[in-house]
């Protein structure tokens, strides 16, 4: 009886052809690609994506991928645009349809659509004799490398690709048009990824919720003050500035005759603060890295601005 094959022998092989195929375009890139790029960023609608059954789905994906990263695109599915989703597709438009053929005849419509209004079309094939790269103005050819199924018919390495070329394009577009972390931001408002991108100024407590005294205020009234605030500090601001700040540290390094001191007499006069501009994950790390539940938010001035708790972050999804 012939032994079973090992499952992580042929994940091995599967990954091996696959990234084979990756270097090989790295090495070979479709040379279209820079034409392809200039004339997305040109265009003054959207990017629309399509493709047939697994190609369908990277089209998706990439599709979502460059809305994300600033150009505006959608997925068209092409039996949907057969049957009235043409409209979708403009002439301020630019189509990149996929298939690994070329042949695909779902995409027949899509592609007389595009000749007939003078849309850009961008082909993605591995046949440059297709039907799909003699109509398309540009063509990134896939590279000519087996699937990784074992019997030459599944779309793996194909599709992994794709959606490998996808990212390329997404990536050349978001850097060329100076897509930064505030824009990401923006397209992202929710989930992990808005989290991760959010500043301190977004969860920050300011104005009368802040724990607050004047550096000669005695600590009769700085404990009524941090008990009320709730954060286990106050912030000493002597003027506009900030000058210290009080802890449950500070509290206990100087029990005897706490009462008798003031404010500033008991505070940390060089206290760990953060600015409103920093991400809120930096902040985070900064108040693990020093065992810190509370950091001050200061101006470049040095004036108080808010405050951020290790809570507030938690609640924001930063962890």
């Amino acid at each position: 009886m012939q032994d079973k094959p090992d499952p992580d022998d042929i994940a091995r092989q599967v990954l091996q052809i696959e990234a084979d195929a990756l270097l090989q375009m790295r090495a070979d890139l479709p040379s279209d690609f820079s034409t392809v790029i200039s004339m997305l960023l040109g265009v003054q609608g959207r990017v629309i994506v399509s493709g047939m059954g697994k190609s369908g789905h990277v089209a998706a994906k990439i599709a979502a991928t460059l809305a994300s990263t600033g150009t505006p695109a959608q997925y068209v599915h092409p039996g949907e645009a057969s049957h009235g989703d043409l409209g979708m597709i403009t002439p301020q438009d630019a189509v990149v349809l996929i298939s690994n053929s070329g042949e695909t005849r779902e995409l027949a419509d899509i592609i007389a659509h595009c000749a007939r209004f003078a849309i850009p079309l961008v082909g993605v094939t591995k046949n440059a004799e297709s039907t799909l790269a003699r109509q398309a103005a540009q063509v990134l050819i896939l590279p000519d490398a087996p699937e990784a199924c074992g019997i030459g018919m599944a779309p793996t390495t194909s599709t992994t690709s794709t959606m490998a070329l996808g990212d390329a394009i997404a990536v050349a577009m978001m850097r060329l048009r100076g897509f930064e972390k505030d824009s990401f931001l923006a397209f992202h408002p929710g989930g992990t990824l808005g989290a991760q991108l959010l500043k301190v100024s977004a969860v920050m407590h300011r104005g009368a919720s802040l724990p607050i005294v004047a550096p000669n205020t005695p600590m009769s009234e700085t404990l009524i003050e941090m008990t009320a605030k709730g954060f286990g500090v106050a912030a000493v601001v002597d003027g506009n500035s900030l000058s210290g700040i009080i802890t449950d540290g500070d509290l206990r390094r100087n029990m005897k005759a706490l009462m008798s001191r003031t404010a500033e007499e008991v505070a940390t006069r060089t206290p760990l603060t953060v600015s409103p501009e920093m991400l809120l994950v930096e902040a985070l790390g900064l108040m693990n890295s020093n065992k810190r539940t509370v950091l001050l938010v200061t101006e470049e001035d040095g004036r108080l601005a808010g405050l951020v708790h290790i809570h507030d972050a938690l609640r924001a999804g930063v962890a």
